[in-house]
């Protein structure tokens, strides 16, 4: 069944999972962002194996992965949203004869 606009109509527990994943993708950019900016203020660096490392760069990386993380939940809620997908277990099982694990010697 679709609605008006010929979208198909999603569960609203899927719509809320997705936007659960999407705000702490959000918050972890947010905060990665203002870790750096507090660091450059207050000079803030870790000892990090006899290092100095300036926290900036640890925000950065927070904001990086944070990033990463919104990307794949994009691609995530597109596979979500479709309507062929459900959930099952055998989506959890590895699968012996993969091409990419099998050996050819």
């Amino acid at each position: 069944m679709k609605n008006p606009e010929n979208k198909p109509i999603v569960d609203r527990k899927k719509k809320m999972s997705i936007m659960a994943l999407l705000i702490t993708s959000i918050l972890i950019i947010l905060l990665g962002a203002y870790f750096s900016v507090f660091s450059l203020v207050n000079n803030v660096s870790f000892n990090v194996l006899s290092s100095r490392i300036h926290g900036s760069i640890f925000g950065v990386v927070i904001t990086f992965l944070g990033m990463r993380y919104f990307l794949s939940v994009q691609k995530l809620k597109a596979e979500v949203y479709k309507t062929t997908s459900k959930f099952s277990w055998s989506n959890f099982k590895k699968e012996k004869n993969s091409p990419a694990f099998s050996k050819s010697r």
